[in-house]
């Protein structure tokens, strides 16, 4: 079985500047011990990217070209959902666990269910208990689920939206799953007008209780990937670069705690056994100008991250981190993928899709 492999460095841009990759000394030893490798989204340059890690003990990045890959949602070792341009795709892996592409690649993730949605922005996503997607669909401010005749169905959206309308206006963005059900969502502000959040980017972000419509936090910058863990609600605080908590989430009214500063445009977050894979990004400073994150930097003496950095959440530091420099500047997402050292996915416009063939039983 033999899929052609994308190689790492490559010219990412139009204008021909190069991507580079470099990571700290212990970012395998510490994927071997999680059993686990990472999957991380860039709609800037249309690639979704693996990094895991080979028999011969070093780093591999595989990439996969992909329309504006967004939210990811892991289903299990073997399954994914991810929410990319117009089409929300659902992955599985092809192989047994005994097979390997090019005597390398431990899974091969291949798109088997695809749901046109046209452009609708989509941004977080998850798995219902009904085994259908739940999506942030950005661009008419609302909870959505795909549907065999539209491009979506709405499921819920925030009070303060007044109607269903193709207008970004509060640009809602992260989505908080819990046991199969939308618990949290983030947005930038609760603007009811359009484009009405860019004026609120400072400190107009919120988090609501999907199940009562409540805002249980307010005056975030940005806020996005929020995520259950342990009881505890944790989310990235993007315009000031913290990752943190909501204390007191479960009672309705609660406060962000930050826990940590990540040098960059913090947007991207998953939590493993202890661990906090965050994704960092290089603001866009014609639009995220004036942000507290400026100031964080400069005080820090730090230029802004594009990467992963992995906080060891017990002692409150960077464990360990993957750095992207060059033509790639921003991630929006990252899980982590537990079972497979080293992962590879076939893209849906991909030649190799025709010829990888598998069968059950």
């Amino acid at each position: 079985m033999t899929v052609a492999d994308v190689e790492a460095n490559l010219e990412a841009s139009s204008q021909g500047e190069t991507t580079t990759y470099s990571q700290s000394d212990g970012i395998v030893g510490l994927l071997a011990k999680l059993r686990a490798s990472i999957m991380f989204s860039s709609y800037q340059s249309g690639l979704l990217y693996m990094l895991g890690y080979t028999a011969a003990g070093g780093a591999h990045l595989h990439q996969t070209a992909v329309a504006k890959p967004m939210g990811i949602w892991v289903e299990d070792e073997n399954a994914f959902t991810l929410s990319a341009g117009y089409q929300i795709l659902r992955f599985k892996n092809g192989l047994e666990p005994h097979e390997r592409v090019n005597q390398q690649f431990d899974a091969c993730y291949v798109p088997r269910v695809t749901h046109f949605t046209g452009e609708l922005d989509a941004h977080d996503i998850g798995i219902g208990r009904d085994g259908q997607p739940i999506f942030i669909n950005t661009r008419f401010n609302c909870l959505a689920t795909t549907d065999p005749r539209h491009s979506f169905r709405e499921l819920w959206r925030p009070p303060f939206i007044s109607a269903l309308v193709d207008e970004d206006r509060c640009h809602l963005n992260g989505l908080a799953m819990d046991n199969g059900e939308p618990a949290y969502v983030t947005a930038v502000s609760r603007s009811d007008t359009i484009d009405g959040w860019r004026d609120r980017r400072d400190n107009g972000g919120v988090v609501i209780d999907v199940r009562s419509g409540k805002i249980i936090c307010e005056g975030l910058s940005m806020p996005h990937s929020p995520r259950l863990h342990n009881g505890e609600l944790w989310l990235l605080n993007s315009g000031t670069g913290e990752l943190g908590v909501v204390e007191g989430a479960a009672k309705g009214k609660g406060k962000f705690v930050p826990r940590v500063f990540c040098p960059g445009f913090a947007r991207g977050l998953a939590i493993q056994d202890g661990f906090a894979f965050v994704g960092l990004s290089k603001p866009r400073y014609k639009r995220f100008e004036g942000l507290a994150l400026d100031q964080r930097l400069i005080e820090a003496d730090s230029e802004p991250w594009c990467g992963i950095q992995i906080i060891d959440l017990a002692k409150g530091i960077c464990a360990e981190w993957f750095r992207i420099d060059g033509a790639v500047k921003e991630i929006f997402d990252v899980a982590v993928i537990q079972g497979h050292a080293c992962p590879m996915s076939i893209g849906p416009d991909a030649p190799e899709l025709i010829k990888f063939v598998t069968h059950a039983g």
